[in-house]
């Protein structure tokens, strides 16, 4: 599923959090300048007793005051003031001129969220410039509070603010005892994988860990970030001989390797095997970003090393009459390995949609479906049975980040989410499939995310909790 024409990265996690909470703040700040109350409070702007055109900054507290790194300036940015029933934050940026013993404000665009308690320091790179790191923001009420990790800097020679995007993965591992109740770090020998976020962990019958895919990005170029979905695979396991002592080892398993993706889901199947289910596969240019979803099945067996295609058989039919037919030979047998029985099978095939939603975007829908005959070896012809016409297959919409869970042998999908355009659809639906029959997925929960309610922000919404 895809979006063209987008303009805007896709944050994930808490850096997504931390962007719709900045967003909110932005749009309450303008509500409140749109509706004639200034946006730091009911005193804001110059005073009454203040001379003619010249601006003293409103009370308050907690806000950075640095000294210019070539003028005889201060600068005064952010801060908050309580009233006894009101909690007001500030963005506005003031100055005082040291010689002219004056204050005025300076109106520049696009400055950070309204804040107070961050830290700010200036340097005389570039003309000069100020730093402003976090703070907190809260509620008119004082019942709700968000600290912030955003890094601000403002170019003091050009007068303009930049947000200084940042971001740090891990690589680190830590277990816990469940005797004691206590963390630990682990410290690997070997080379583990490469910092990242959104990979999955299963655990071996031999009491190791697999750690596989993930999601990165790295800085090209100034305010262009590109992600990168990890297919990469390790082996944590106990350093034999140590006691408490572990090791890193990079594996490649051979067969039907996943497509590189992140926000997949896994399972331990029956066997020992490690299940694959879905994600998304990002697609980022410089202003594009195209995402596409999968509901297809993977197998890792660790005691072969392989990764395995889940192909389904499709549901039995009663009653059928054949006849003889041409059976495959060994070389007209595909190289992808069939899940739960090995049997060489076609690749699935992929399906492309494309659908144009309200707001006129187009959406791409891909989808993996198995090929005729990819439950195993070629079946004889029936004779004078039924022609199974047309209808599409029951099976769980493309999707990422659902949720898993075993048991008896069965999986159970439920949930996750899809993008359609702007519109992020969150799914409440539940499927499961027998893996050991391997035949059909059934819907036990369906739901049409048509019917899910989703409205735009616009600057009229009002800003509640709820």
């Amino acid at each position: 599923m895809g979006k063209k024409g987008k303009k805007e990265k896709k944050g994930r996690g808490a850096e997504k959090t931390a962007a719709k909470m900045e967003k909110k703040v932005s749009k309450r700040s303008r509500k409140e300048e749109v509706s004639g109350l200034p946006a730091g409070g009911t005193h804001g702007g110059p005073r009454s007793d203040a001379p003619r055109g010249q601006f003293i900054p409103v009370d308050g507290l907690n806000a950075s005051l640095s000294a210019h790194p070539e003028k005889d300036e201060l600068i005064l940015f952010g801060g908050e003031y309580f009233n006894g029933q009101k909690t007001f934050l500030y963005n506005e940026l003031y100055v005082y001129n040291i010689r002219k013993d004056s204050w005025s404000k300076v109106d520049i665009p696009n400055p950070p969220p309204r804040r107070c308690a961050h830290q700010a320091v200036v340097v005389p790179q570039g003309g000069g410039q100020l730093w402003v790191f976090g703070g907190e923001f809260a509620s008119p009420d004082g019942e709700q509070f968000y600290h912030y990790k955003d890094l601000w800097v403002l170019h003091l020679a050009t007068k303009t603010w930049e947000q200084v995007k940042d971001y740090v993965y891990y690589n680190d591992v830590y277990a816990f005892n469940l005797d004691t109740f206590t963390w630990s770090k682990l410290c690997p020998s070997g080379t583990g994988p490469s910092p990242r976020s959104g990979c999955q962990m299963s655990v071996t019958p031999q009491g190791s860990i697999v750690i596989y895919g993930g999601y990165s990005k790295q800085r090209v170029k100034k305010d262009v970030d590109k992600g990168t979905p990890h297919s990469d695979m390790f082996l944590l396991k106990p350093d034999e001989g140590r006691e408490g002592r572990w090791e890193w080892s990079r594996i490649n398993p051979a067969g039907v390797k996943p497509t590189p993706r992140s926000g997949f889901s896994v399972a331990m199947a029956p066997n020992h095997q490690t299940l694959l289910f879905g994600g998304v596969c990002d697609e980022e240019e410089e202003e594009r970003l195209e995402g596409d979803f999968f509901n297809d099945l993977y197998f890792y067996d660790a005691a072969r090393n392989r990764w395995f295609a889940g192909q389904l058989k499709g549901p039995k039919t009663e009653k059928r009459r054949r006849r003889r037919g041409k059976r495959a030979g060994p070389e007209g047998a595909g190289e992808q390995e069939q899940a739960c029985g090995g049997a060489s099978t076609p690749a699935p095939l992929e399906v492309v949609t494309e659908v144009v939603a309200e707001d006129g975007t187009v959406v791409t829908i891909k989808q993996m479906v198995c090929a005729p005959n990819a439950a195993g070896p070629p079946q004889p012809e029936d004779e004078d049975s039924p022609e199974e016409a047309g209808s599409p297959a029951v099976e769980p919409s493309p999707r990422s980040n659902a949720m898993l869970a075993m048991k008896h042998g069965v999986l159970y999908v439920y949930g996750g989410m899809f993008e359609a355009g702007d519109r992020q659809v969150t799914l409440s639906d539940l499927y499961c499939l027998d893996l050991h029959k391997m035949e059909e997925w059934k819907a036990l929960v369906e739901m049409d995310p048509e019917t899910q309610e989703w409205l735009e922000e616009t600057d009229s919404d009002e800003d509640s909790d709820q």
